[in-house]
């Protein structure tokens, strides 16, 4: 085993100026691309989740076939596989995107794939007795659908669904590889002209780190406001 002279490392060691000037190009990458990216990618995958997910519940084998399939290729493949199809595979067949859109289109139906299946186990999860009860008052099976089932559904899928946001928020550092400026894509050049890689890294690592607890906040906000739309 290699030594490790931890007296070697020391604060006076840091090279606090390149830190410094790191600092507010990487923030800005995150507020124009970063979460920009991932706010989009999560609307427009929640549109498709919800989609896919009333596919896999409609009494058509056609429809459920069409979620399964969906659902199967999405969790099936990796992340950055569906980002290079994207960004490098699509224009050979004359579908050229720009970089921030190719990410956003990757990003969305990666969401939809995984959050289908939140969406699906949190609309079973609601009690039967609640769509009788929309039957029961004159409601269709649309109305009953969002006037009753999903706003109780939402409380329960509120945890999954607010993970499967911070790990997008995580995951569009991939989007660096598709050349879109975003927070990562920063702290590589930055690193690459400085040298100081632990260092760019450790503080990019440390602003997602930040962002993501916020979230978190948000999240514990988010549950305790719905929680009024849980039958008790």
């Amino acid at each position: 085993m290699l030594p490790i002279n931890l007296g070697a490392i020391s604060f006076d060691n840091l090279n606090w100026d390149v830190l410094k000037e790191a600092f507010w190009p990487m923030v800005m990458g995150g507020i124009k691309y970063t979460i920009p990216l991932a706010l989009l990618s999560f609307i427009i995958g929640m549109a498709i989740a919800l989609l896919i997910a009333l596919c896999r519940l409609s009494s058509s084998k056609l429809l459920r076939g069409i979620g399964r399939a969906y659902v199967s290729i999405i969790r099936g493949t990796p992340l950055l596989v569906q980002l290079f199809v994207i960004f490098y595979g699509l224009p050979t067949i004359g579908l050229k995107f720009d970089p921030f859109v190719a990410a956003v289109i990757a990003f969305s139906l990666n969401v939809g794939g995984y959050a289908a299946e939140i969406v699906r186990g949190s609309i079973q999860s609601v009690p039967k007795g609640q769509w009788e009860a929309g039957y029961t008052i004159g409601m269709n099976y649309r109305q009953t659908l969002f006037r009753i089932i999903i706003p109780q559904a939402a409380r329960v899928s509120v945890p999954p669904l607010s993970n499967t946001f911070i790990s997008l928020v995580k995951d569009t550092s991939l989007a660096s590889l598709v050349l879109v400026s975003e927070l990562f894509r920063k702290a590589q050049e930055i690193a690459a002209t400085s040298y100081e890689f632990l260092l760019i890294y450790m503080e990019a690592g440390l602003l997602y780190w930040i962002l993501c607890v916020f979230l978190s906040g948000i999240q514990n906000r988010l549950e305790r406001r719905l929680d009024r739309y849980v039958a008790k």
